[in-house]
């Protein structure tokens, strides 16, 4: 076992992606997990996490969709780690993610996983930290994670990412307040997705008068839509201003 993992680990290094995918699928297992955290921490040149949550239905595949398009337009090198619901036939991810945000399949500057999540995980999958790891040790630049349709008290993402992304809809209507005690009172930045739906200009208005009360941290709030590709290049720009917070902590972490 331990001479195939060396064998593994040596085509990941050359850059081999049947071995990315391999060490991913490893990294989902508990048995596997430490092992190979040893292994790639070292080797880790640790990029840009950013986290995109919300409710089912919110636009969340489709604004990565865009974003990947965005940042590859830039040259540059993206993975999603997309967490998908856990099939209750299979036990394996449902892949509407990777579908949405589909791209050509020889493109070496992206890589998109779709992970099961078994419910009860805070809308995350396994030892998603370390996947993003084994990512960055690869060689992408940026992670972007996709967290299932998540309601208030899932917010273990954000201890995983520099910057959360949270999004909301237009016609959510009492929802909005219910959110706030959960997924609102953690976001970096606030993004209500298909703004060319009626009633977007109302959300952003209530949204901000929610989270920027005197004494509070500011959080961006921006209109995007995801179908007409609008207000994305101004999301993304936000996000780049926003300091690292995973690498301010483990610099704090080191110093002590």
């Amino acid at each position: 076992m331990v001479s195939d993992l060396n064998e593994l680990l040596q085509r990941f290094r050359r850059k081999d992606r049947q071995a990315l995918s391999r060490l991913l699928t490893l990294a989902s297992r508990r048995e596997q997990a430490q092992s190979l955290r040893d292994e790639v921490h070292s080797a880790s040149a640790r990029g840009r996490v950013v986290a995109f949550t919300g409710s089912g239905g919110v636009g969340k595949s489709s604004l990565l969709g865009g974003l990947i398009e965005l940042l590859r337009s830039r040259d540059r090198s993206v993975a999603v780690l997309a967490c998908d619901p856990e099939s209750p036939l299979t036990g394996g991810a449902l892949l509407g993610d990777r579908i949405r945000m589909c791209r050509p399949a020889e493109d070496a500057g992206l890589f998109i996983r779709s992970l099961a999540t078994p419910g009860g995980q805070q809308a995350i999958a396994h030892n998603l930290d370390l996947m993003t790891e084994i990512l960055f040790a690869y060689g992408f630049e940026i992670v972007l994670l996709e967290t299932v349709g998540a309601g208030q008290g899932e917010t273990a993402v954000r201890s995983l990412a520099d910057v959360l992304v949270v999004l909301l809809q237009p016609q959510s209507g009492d929802e909005l307040q219910w959110e706030k005690a959960g997924l609102l009172e953690v976001a970096d930045v606030v993004v209500i997705n298909k703004s060319d739906l009626s009633g977007a200009d109302q959300m952003e208005a209530q949204v901000r008068n929610l989270l920027n009360l005197p004494g509070c941290r500011a959080v961006p709030v921006l209109k995007t839509s995801a179908a007409r590709r609008e207000g994305l290049k101004e999301l993304w720009d936000v996000i780049e201003s926003l300091p690292s917070k995973c690498r301010s902590e483990q610099s704090h972490d080191r110093a002590n």
